[in-house]
């Protein structure tokens, strides 16, 4: 493990004890409890129940838009927020230059980044996502819509408490999700994995 990997792996797991110990009292009512998000994690880190599955989201142009939809190419999925200052961007970015290194062969991937923050994302998604890889597709839909699908890929958020002025943070994991072309979960990548990892990774499923 490179140094860059070990110190994503820290970053993740950084996140994920800060996640499951954060105050739940500040996140919507459907947020996994403590209990619920440790298991949930832990169940992520070593595999021991399904991760994945189906769903149906709206686009920004709202949409009906199925994992079915994207039968036949490799799918990589993202929970994150429009307003997220940092670790979005890195990773959205990452996601990008791997895909830009995979030139023609990018066009067997579906990169889908679905917002955890759909109550000021909708309206932005569009525009956000553009400024990342052209294949890139938003997807929305109601919290509880969303939430249902984060909790099928145990990508754990919660909303941190609001400013004066009404802003407000969500916590979340930062996961990039590899799905295989007829839906089948193959794993997933650390927050901040580097752009040649990634491309690595893909090109290997790619050649399958």
């Amino acid at each position: 493990m490179s140094p860059r990997e070990a110190k994503a792996w820290r970053l993740f797991l950084a996140l994920l004890a800060f996640g499951i110990s954060a105050e739940m009292a500040c996140a919507d009512d459907s947020t996994p409890d403590q209990a619920a998000a440790a298991q949930m994690m832990d169940d992520l880190m070593y595999g021991r129940t399904q991760v994945g599955g189906p769903f149906t989201l709206l686009d920004p142009a709202g949409r009906a838009r199925s994992d079915r939809d994207f039968r036949g190419k490799l799918m990589i999925v993202y929970f994150g927020y429009t307003f997220c200052p940092d670790v979005c961007p890195a990773d959205l970015m990452a996601i990008t230059q791997a895909l830009d290194a995979l030139g023609p062969l990018a066009n067997g991937v579906q990169p889908i980044f679905i917002t955890i923050d759909p109550e000021r994302d909708t309206k932005v998604l569009a525009e956000y996502i553009s400024a990342f890889h052209k294949s890139f597709i938003g997807l929305t839909g109601t919290p509880e819509q969303i939430r249902k699908v984060a909790n099928a890929y145990k990508a754990f958020y919660a909303r941190r408490p609001p400013t004066a002025d009404g802003e407000y943070a969500i916590d979340h994991t930062g996961v990039i999700y590899l799905v295989g072309r007829q839906g089948e979960y193959l794993g997933f990548m650390p927050p901040q994995t580097d752009p040649g990892k990634l491309t690595e990774v893909l090109r290997k499923y790619l050649a399958k």
